[in-house]
């Protein structure tokens, strides 16, 4: 699949890209995204819900009736439990909600990413650029230039340009990532995808090896 690489002016520089049939054309798996997806935002949990278990509640521990007789459950101290104000049973604690999955799945599915995003024709190749100082105005006018204003953007670059994530940074639609740090949530996220020509090179060694 050929692509026309665009400047930042939304104009043919009358280069062409050919996309890697092998990451951009390949049938996607839908159960691999699934878990991909999954495994992202499990990670992206703080983990730190936590209530107070009996023994953790501030009260006396005088026993207030009877073992038996009472006609109801067995109530012990005033942290029971079953009283108001008492401790929870089996409350949430800290946890780690992240899990991992073999690294071929995890490859697997940002192709299958990556093709659905060739499929629906989502896929903009530009030139490599850079901004001499931070201006959002300057990453709104190459979303217009490129007719993508208003779609959620994600931006491709090939090492990490401080200026242009800067100046994307308080845009809402907008997202900018290096082709190494690429993965499933935000390129599935995204509606266009917006790749530079080195990003390009970048993304294919490190899918095909």
């Amino acid at each position: 699949m050929d692509i026309n690489v665009l400047d930042i002016k939304g104009q043919e520089t009358g280069r062409k890209v050919t996309l890697n049939e092998n990451i951009f054309g390949i049938e996607p798996n839908d159960h691999v995204l699934y878990l991909d997806v999954k495994r992202y935002l499990a990670a992206q949990r703080q983990g730190t819900a936590k209530s107070k278990e009996r023994s953790e509640h501030a009260g006396s521990t005088r026993k207030l009736g009877r073992q038996k007789g009472g006609g109801g459950a067995r109530r012990g101290d005033i942290n029971s439990p079953v009283l108001v104000g008492g401790g929870r049973v089996f409350g949430p604690t800290p946890r780690d909600y992240s899990f991992k999955l073999n690294k071929k799945v995890k490859v697997l599915a940002r192709k299958s990413a990556l093709s659905y995003k060739a499929k629906d024709d989502a896929i903009v190749i530009v030139e490599d650029f850079n901004f001499d100082a931070p201006k959002t105005k300057d990453f709104i006018n190459i979303a217009k230039n490129l007719k993508i204003d208003g779609k959620k953007v994600l931006l491709v670059l090939p090492n990490a340009e401080k200026n242009v994530y800067l100046s994307a940074r308080n845009l809402k639609k907008a997202e900018v990532t290096t082709a190494a740090q690429v993965n499933t949530y935000n390129v599935l996220n995204a509606d266009v995808l917006v790749v530079t020509e080195n990003s390009l090179k970048t993304i294919d060694e490190i899918l095909t090896k």
